[in-house]
């Protein structure tokens, strides 16, 4: 089996003495892991960083089994984020996010346009937050979870959307979720439409949203927690007043 594909590093660990196995977010053919000679030198880690931007010729004997995997580095990749810890942090943990959530080997194309979409949002300080909160509602949309927050579950109405059902997923308008206020999510209304803006604590509430579900339905069902990457980043994003 071979194949040539754009990829996202999403994680990697040293193999041997001079190898690492690299786990990939390709564009075609979904997440693979691959060993990559020379993975662990010193000239290799830098492109083979969390969120780093790669072209990828995989190759194995045998398709269910390991292979290996000849990377070749695209652009700056995380090293133009240097001098942005908080956003090096926020690309890290959507490749931990990425990583935990989708399966082996199965084509998710829409996972690997959102995580693009975050990785040239990352240099805007004040943007690429909601992008990740974005990133994260395509990634469940990619898994088959998506939220419908198209009209109220309750009445079909499309006005005054505020809540989201943590069972469901679907929209509540205000009034129809009124009585249940503290047992429903809320809803930030940039993730309704961009035009809507940003305002205090919309980002936390779509981390909170986000969160909730990728718990439920991804995480949770497979007995992991959310990955720790993921939990740093709402601390530090929390400490810089970006929530």
């Amino acid at each position: 089996m071979e194949f040539e594909d754009d990829a996202f590093v999403l994680s990697a660990r040293l193999h041997g003495e001079s190898g690492a196995i690299v786990e990939l977010l390709t564009s075609a053919h979904g997440k693979y892991a691959a060993h990559v000679a020379g993975g662990g030198s010193r000239k290799a880690r830098p492109f083979l960083q969390p969120g780093a931007r790669v072209i990828c010729r995989y190759r194995a004997r045998v398709s269910d089994q390991l292979g290996s995997a000849a990377i070749e580095p695209v652009g700056e990749g995380p090293a133009a984020l240097f001098d942005d810890p908080l956003a090096l942090s926020g690309l890290q943990a959507a490749a931990a996010v990425a990583a935990g959530a989708l399966p082996e080997r199965e084509p998710h194309p829409g996972a690997y346009l959102a995580f693009e979409a975050l990785t040239g949002a990352l240099t805007h300080p004040d943007v690429w937050p909601a992008v990740f909160v974005r990133f994260e509602a395509g990634l469940l949309q990619d898994l088959g979870f998506g939220l419908d927050l198209s009209k109220c579950a309750a009445t079909g109405t499309t006005d005054d959307l505020v809540y989201v059902s943590p069972r469901t997923g679907r929209a509540v308008s205000r009034a129809a979720g009124e009585p249940y206020r503290d047992r429903l999510l809320a809803l930030p209304p940039f993730l309704l439409a961009a035009q809507y803006g940003l305002n205090t604590g919309d980002v936390a509430a779509g981390l909170a949203l986000t969160g909730h579900f990728l718990e439920a339905f991804i995480f949770g069902p497979l007995n992991r927690p959310l990955p720790p990457a993921r939990l740093w980043l709402l601390d530090r994003l929390s400490e810089a007043g970006r929530l």
